[in-house]
Order: C-alpha cells, then structure tokens, then sequence
C-alpha cells in the first residue's frame, strides 16, 4: 500500500501450490506474502537445502519477498520435551531460511495447555521454554512475534502480556490477531491497549463473538477498523498487515484447529481461495482507504 504499511498474507490459503499463490498475489498488486506452507509442505518441515533450491528461486522470479514465517514453533504440549527439542532444531534451520530471504519474522506460540488446568500455573515452564526459542531467534538477529492463538498459554491479553514483559527480549514480539482474541471472549480493543508497545506485526482475521466463526474483515467483532485507525493515525504503526481470510476450508486448516475446522470456518464463502483471499485483500484495502 505504501511505504509505512504493506499489505501480506498467508498464501498457502489460496492454494496449497506455490506457483499459484504467486500468481494471485502478484495480480492484486502484492509483492509479499507470508509463508506457512508451499507445494503442500510446512514451512517448518522444509531443509535449508530445499528450500534453496525449491522454493527461493520462485519467489526471486516473481519479485515476491516474505514479511514472516509462519511457523508451528510452540504449537506443541507444554509438556511434550522431545517435541520441544524437535522444534529448537527446526528453529534454528528456520532462521537460517530467515537469513537467505533478508525476512525479519518467525511466527509462533506459547505451547498448548493441558485440558481443565488453569494456564497461570505453567508460566514459568512456559517463560522457560520462550527463552530457549528467543535464545536461537538472537543467534541470527531474527525477532519472534508471538500469535495470541486460541487454546495456548498465551491466548488471553493479560497473559501475553506476561510473556512480552517477563521475557523483555528485542528477539521476541507480539503479532496481534483479532479474530483469535474474540473467539477466546476478549475485548480486541482492550488487548491492544494492553499490547501495543510490543506488537511488530498484525494479523488481519475476523471473527463473531459467541459464534467463533470467521468472516470478512470488518464484519465481525474484531473491530478492526477502530483499531487500525488508532494505530495507524495517532500511534503511527508502521509494518505489514497479513491477511488471515479464513473463508475457504484450504488443504492445512484443519491442522491449525485443535478442534472441529467446521466449527471455525462453517461454510466457504467464496468459491475457492483465491477468491476468499481476494475478499479480504479488498475488504481491508476499503478500511485503509477510510483511514
């Protein structure tokens, strides 16, 4: 859009090939994307070998840079230590993927919470197995940005908050997703407040509160518009807005859920993901233009 705001996304929802979500970002004038999945494979599961010779050519020929990595990182039982060891190696290589795309971000989580157990009494564990991720992200001079997702430790806005102060690390920020923060009963606006000073990056998903379903930006309870207007004019945001449509139920969805995807995503409403990504992309340049 411009220099200070440019406009993302998670391609792997237009289709689960490459070559496809290139084109289409290419036609709606986008010249970023965030990479969660390319050619049917995660991100997280990709070698540094393939990677160069697979993924990072494509993405040179259609002058297409990456705004994050949208990694798994943390999306594992706090529990779960082999796991965790697993994606401290996996880290490492996305970082080094981070490095050959001159791509500052890595998404990722705060674990998932055993069920009926209160999350505040995993805080230190919590803390302790951030710090180990953080610790890899400063080794290449990458920043975290931590996804306030639904089900994990750091799904509410208090206890992000607690991860983002406690940890108090330049390698380790928040990217700020409304539509998660209203499926969990919290206030967008009262968790922007709350967040702002450590958000580097946005998610542009909406949601209906009591519903949990997703919908166009702007048409649910994120309060999207509000939000951005204030971030933008009066508290001069800068930085990628990454469109999150989740219209169509696409090839990974169902992985991202803990639970039923149907429950998210209840019926598509475009006819394919190219168009539901086409939806939003319109939808939030409309709210853009107002601001």
């Amino acid at each position: 859009m411009t220099d200070k705001i440019i406009i993302s996304g998670f391609a792997d929802e237009i289709d689960a090939q490459l070559d496809v979500q290139l084109k289409v970002v290419k036609g709606l004038g986008m010249d970023h994307i965030c990479l969660r999945a390319a050619d049917g494979k995660g991100i997280a599961d990709y070698t540094l070998e393939e990677f160069a010779q697979s993924i990072l050519p494509r993405l040179n020929a259609a002058g297409v840079k990456v705004s994050s990595l949208g990694s798994p990182i943390g999306k594992i039982d706090i529990g779960d230590d082999e796991a965790y060891a697993r994606q401290l190696e996996q880290l490492d290589t996305l970082c080094r993927i981070c490095k050959l795309l001159d791509c500052r971000y890595i998404r990722v989580f705060s674990f998932w919470m055993p069920k009926g157990e209160n999350p505040d009494d995993y805080t230190d564990t919590v803390l302790e197995k951030l710090s180990g991720f953080a610790r890899v992200a400063e080794q290449y001079d990458v920043i975290l940005i931590h996804e306030n997702e639904k089900a994990i430790y750091g799904d509410t806005g208090r206890r992000c908050k607690v991860i983002l102060e406690q940890l108090a690390s330049p390698h380790f920020k928040a990217a700020f997703d409304f539509a998660n923060f209203v499926q969990c009963g919290e206030d967008p606006a009262a968790c922007w407040e709350l967040l702002k000073e450590y958000v580097v990056y946005i998610h542009i998903k909406d949601a209906v509160a009591g519903k949990n379903e997703n919908v166009l930006c702007g048409t649910g309870d994120g309060k999207i518009a509000q939000i951005l207007t204030q971030a933008i004019r009066e508290e001069g945001y800068e930085g990628f807005l990454t469109l999150e449509p989740h219209l169509v139920l696409f090839d990974t969805f169902q992985s991202l859920e803990t639970g039923d995807a149907s429950k998210v995503i209840f019926e598509n409403k475009a006819k394919n993901g190219a168009e539901g990504f086409t939806m939003q992309y319109r939808a939030l340049v409309d709210i853009l233009n107002t601001i």
